[in-house]
């Protein structure tokens, strides 16, 4: 059976849901509030709230969870959320980002290896199955896995059962997985690049995180919360937005999402000359040549 938590449609209000930070809910739980969450996702659009207040639900078993989205709008932490508010919350939360370790080191970062496993190995090394016993295991960018790993990872979600490196030794763990990825895994499958039995065995609860740009009304509440963070500890003392400045980021794409939001707000907040952020205080790249020339005339 699949449980899947949806981008909502838009009904009158823009749908939009988690970013990188929390959401507009109470701060001890993901309600229809509008306090910052106590796991730093903001947003107060329905379909957003919808989406946080199922996290207690996805919380609730060690079914397999698989996060998409785009890079950038908030999927690990989402994955935290649904660990600490899990019976595991007391176990170790450890990410791996799959795709930043080069395909012949995934395997041994994953299950470990044996002594003498390969040149080099002069003791016994855990994986971070291993480590992260008891607990959760976030993978994300789940789809640069090599096909080895892909078929060690289906065995441990059929059996709870993985090799080390070098070992003929079945060892077991107790470890719920989470699982994320920014491209169409459906289509990796189709193209062979990733195995449809793995696929099926992740596929059970899941999860779709939008971009920002369906997010646009939950932008100013991102970025007064990115302003007010780099504020504080950079000791710039209390700073505003302008309503120009919030309809300059209202209109830009956002192709880095929530993540880029917050590096622009960073630098805004930095190299302001005043408390005051106004449109030409938020530095953002230009979107094509023509917004270029077009921002050059009203500078």
């Amino acid at each position: 059976m699949h449980l899947r938590i949806d981008k909502v449609e838009e009904t009158g209000e823009r749908g939009q849901e988690q970013g990188s930070v929390v959401g507009r809910a109470s701060s001890d739980s993901f309600g229809d509030g509008s306090a910052v969450g106590r796991h730093g996702m903001v947003g107060s659009c329905p379909s957003f709230l919808r989406v946080t207040k199922k996290i207690p639900l996805l919380a609730e078993s060690d079914a397999t969870v698989l996060i998409t989205g785009e890079t950038g709008t908030g999927k690990e932490l989402f994955a935290h959320a649904i660990h600490d508010y899990s019976p595991r919350r007391d176990q170790p939360f450890i990410p791996v980002n799959c795709g930043a370790l080069p395909e012949d080191l995934i395997e041994n970062e994953l299950f470990g290896h044996a002594k003498g496993a390969y040149t080099g190995a002069a003791s016994h090394g855990k994986g971070l199955l291993a480590e992260a016993e008891g607990g959760t295991l976030f993978l994300d960018e789940l789809n640069s896995l090599s096909a080895s790993a892909q078929a060690k990872l289906l065995r441990f979600l059929q059996n709870r059962e993985y090799r080390m490196l070098g070992s003929t030794k079945l060892l077991r763990a107790d470890v719920r997985i989470i699982a994320a990825t920014n491209c169409d895994l459906r289509k990796q499958v189709q193209l062979h690049h990733f195995r449809e039995d793995l696929y099926h065995r992740l596929y059970v609860l899941a999860v779709d995180l939008p971009p920002l740009r369906e997010r646009v009304e939950d932008i100013a509440l991102l970025a007064e919360h990115f302003m007010n963070l780099c504020a504080q500890e950079h000791g710039k003392g209390k700073m505003t937005l302008s309503p120009e400045a919030v309809k300059r980021l209202e209109a830009y794409p956002w192709a880095g999402n929530v993540r880029e939001l917050d590096s622009v707000m960073q630098r805004s907040v930095l190299l302001a000359p005043t408390s005051v952020l106004g449109p030409w205080d938020i530095d953002l790249p230009p979107v094509d040549p023509e917004q270029a020339a077009s921002e050059d005339r009203l500078d």
